[in-house]
């Protein structure tokens, strides 16, 4: 009988430890959905992707957003690029993401452009040797010493396209930018000139830039095999220069990004990481950089006051070198103050860099909004850039906004923001400052018809032609 009674309370007990169980965590599950934002997962196995591509080649790229945000809310779940995905377009939670470190969330991108930057690439590592590449590589880029050369260079390389333009034929501005930025950044990266080589090397490039956002398939013909390809011939190319500079000895005064990693005295710093990170670190000078020009002289073409008062800030800059007889230093291209607001203008409206992705490795709970884990979140800065409650008439291209304006805001993170902070920030605003400064002390120009378009068309589809004028010295 006792034996009985004994069976008896324990099965009862344990039923009830598992009724209790099973219940929390079916209000655990609960409470973990009632937190998650509004939204919807789309399709099976395609989610939203189809319609949030299509809307990011459009003349409105941000309507995928607008929508939604109507909807739901400026935090809302999606599934995109193959993952469900927290999409955020609240400037307080992009802040967060962006300042959390690699315990929180790690970067997450779509797969083909991961299979094509490779695992040790800067824009996909964590940890220490993530901050120690990052610390190494901006430390230079804000050297004075880069800031010199870049000026010289961008200078130079200006003046020589710019002296072949004639007034008889359109100049497609972007194709201008892409080969002066180009051999711009490869000199700061490599130290390699202008030549028989740079031009291979850029002819591989623009192979291998046009797989970033391809079909994940690898098999031969396809666009991500061709992509492959042309990286592995150009880490080859890298690698040479890599051991030439080892032979020869190590600088003390490194003269380009491959002598500052080589400095490294870890030694994790293998020369195949530092040959894929150079051709990853290419990238700004064939599109993020051209990019910012392109964009500033369309939006200076659709804006005369803007225009006039950049012209009279740069000639009178102009007519002080000329009275000196002294080349200009990077100082007095970034001391141009309405200058400086035109290009934070372009930043805005341009969104060069339209958000992050990141991949959450716990459970975030940001502002009452569940982030779970292994979800992607994807950080959208072009909504807060033109979000009307952050910037009065935010499609208006109004550079002096920022005459008076906190660039330090959260509202605005043009190059993100964090440990990731893009560490070539100054350089594109200077060459921006440079090649702006020539083209409105030398030329007057108007666009051509149906060339005034938005981002990301401009970078995919158009080239910006103008009609220019030279001006008399």
């Amino acid at each position: 009988m006792d034996n009985i009674w004994i069976v008896f309370v324990t099965v009862f007990l344990l039923c009830t430890v598992i009724l209790y169980r099973n219940r929390l965590s079916l209000m655990l599950k609960s409470k973990r959905k009632n937190k998650l934002p509004l939204g919807t997962l789309g399709w099976p196995f395609i989610g939203e992707t189809v319609e949030f591509v299509s809307c990011a080649y459009s003349d409105r790229p941000e309507s995928f957003m607008d929508k939604r945000r109507r909807m739901y809310g400026k935090v809302f779940k999606s599934h995109i690029f193959g993952s469900p995905t927290i999409v955020s377009t609240d400037a307080d939670v992009n802040k967060f993401i962006l300042q959390s470190d690699a315990k929180v969330f790690v970067p997450s991108y779509p797969k083909s452009l991961t299979e094509l930057m490779g695992e040790s690439s800067i824009l996909l590592i964590n940890g220490s040797l993530q901050r120690r590449i990052h610390g190494l590589i901006g430390a230079f880029f804000k050297s004075q010493q880069l800031k010199a050369q870049i000026t010289r260079d961008m200078q130079k390389y200006a003046q020589e396209s710019m002296a072949s333009w004639r007034e008889d034929c359109p100049i497609y501005i972007q194709d201008e930018t892409k080969k002066i930025a180009f051999h711009v950044l490869v000199k700061a990266l490599i130290s390699l000139d202008p030549g028989e080589e740079m031009e291979l090397l850029k002819k591989h490039f623009q192979k291998f830039i046009s797989g970033l956002m391809s079909l994940p398939i690898k098999l031969p013909g396809t666009k991500l095999y061709q992509s492959l390809q042309a990286k592995k011939t150009m880490v080859k190319l890298v690698k040479r220069i890599i051991l030439a500079k080892r032979n020869s000895g190590i600088c003390k005064v490194p003269e380009d990004v491959v002598d500052v990693l080589l400095s490294d005295v870890s030694e994790k710093l293998t020369d195949d990481l530092i040959a894929d990170n150079i051709i990853d670190m290419m990238i700004p000078g064939e599109d993020s950089v051209p990019l910012l020009m392109t964009l500033a002289t369309k939006y200076l073409s659709e804006c005369p006051a803007a225009l006039q008062q950049l012209t009279e800030e740069n000639m009178k800059l102009k007519k002080l070198q000329d009275q000196d007889g002294e080349s200009l230093s990077w100082t007095d291209y970034l001391s141009l103050p309405f200058t400086q607001t035109v290009i934070n203008e372009t930043l805005r409206m341009g969104n060069i860099i339209i958000g992050v992705m990141r991949k959450a490795l716990k459970d975030v709970e940001i502002k009452g909004h569940l982030i779970p884990k292994g979800w992607c979140v994807f950080a959208n800065f072009r909504s807060v850039h033109l979000d009307d409650k952050n910037y009065e008439c935010p499609y208006q291209f109004n550079p002096w906004r920022w005459q008076d304006k906190d660039m330090s805001s959260c509202n605005f993170t043009p190059f993100g923001g964090g440990q990731r902070l893009c560490p070539g920030l100054d350089l594109a605003r200077l060459e921006a400052s440079i090649f702006l400064h020539h083209f409105v002390t030398q030329f007057r120009w108007h666009a051509e018809e149906d060339t005034i378009v938005n981002f990301p068309t401009v970078r995919m589809k158009k080239r910006m032609p103008v009609m220019v004028r030279r001006v008399e010295s």
